[in-house]
């Protein structure tokens, strides 16, 4: 069983990252989408929605509005880019409150939350599974980068280059240049697949070819420098011998 997911929000963008979003979440499926406030009431009078993902300022009646007007109010979790209405909202026992852009990490915590409100609502139907308990499962990251999100695989990531307050995400056909830092990819990349191995450099450690004195010799023939404080972590790590 999973929970049958509503997203209402009239920027056409939003709809495709949350459903991306959806599609990679076990226990969610998206059963539809509004793009105003209005259309819900007929969808929601012949579809059961457990979860509905609501943007609140929309034409003719925003979303918080909406809300009140519910008689049977399925879960909601607010996904808005302002800030303003979310005592107000949290006033409405909506499950939680994402600030657009939000990362997929910050998602499934939203959507963990929504689940155990859900489980503790409605024992008889048994337990849906968390994801909290299947994060290895996960196995795509979420990259802002041309004001656009992007679903990148994890295999399909060679290594990450710090420029500052941006990172460049290798990848074969190129990179893609997104406004974060390398420790919040650090953060959130799992260390089974990917190493720090430089203050510049994190890099997965499928794409490793071979070391070589300093140097980290990837297949795609590329090199990358191994910093000094790193040397013992890459060794624990990609289980290599002495070098």
């Amino acid at each position: 069983m999973s929970l049958r997911c509503l997203i209402i929000d009239d920027e056409p963008l939003a709809h495709d990252i949350i459903a991306s979003y959806i599609n990679d979440v076990p226990f969610l499926e998206k059963i539809g989408h509004c793009y105003r406030a209005t259309e819900a009431f007929d969808f929601l009078t012949h579809q059961e929605i457990d979860l509905i993902f609501l943007d609140i300022r929309m034409p003719k009646l925003n979303g918080l509005d909406f809300l009140r007007t519910l008689q049977r109010k399925p879960l909601v979790i607010i996904t808005s880019a302002y800030e303003e209405y979310a005592l107000e909202s949290f006033e409405l026992a909506v499950c939680d409150y994402l600030l657009k852009p939000f990362r997929f990490d910050r998602f499934l915590k939203a959507v963990n939350r929504a689940l155990e409100i859900f489980n503790l609502q409605n024992p008889a139907t048994g337990p849906l599974i968390s994801t909290q308990s299947e994060t290895h499962s996960i196995e795509k990251i979420a990259i802002k980068a041309d004001k656009k999100h992007v679903l990148v695989n994890y295999a399909d990531i060679k290594y990450l280059e710090s420029l500052g307050n941006y990172v460049k995400v290798w990848k074969d056909d190129g990179f893609l240049l997104t406004p974060r830092t390398l420790s919040s990819f650090e953060e959130q990349l799992p260390t089974n697949v990917f190493v720090r191995v430089h203050k510049s450099f994190i890099l997965n450690k499928k794409a490793v070819h071979y070391l070589e004195g300093n140097m980290i010799f990837l297949k795609n023939g590329q090199q990358l420098p191994i910093g000094k404080s790193y040397k013992a972590t890459i060794k624990q790590l990609l289980d290599m011998e002495e070098y």
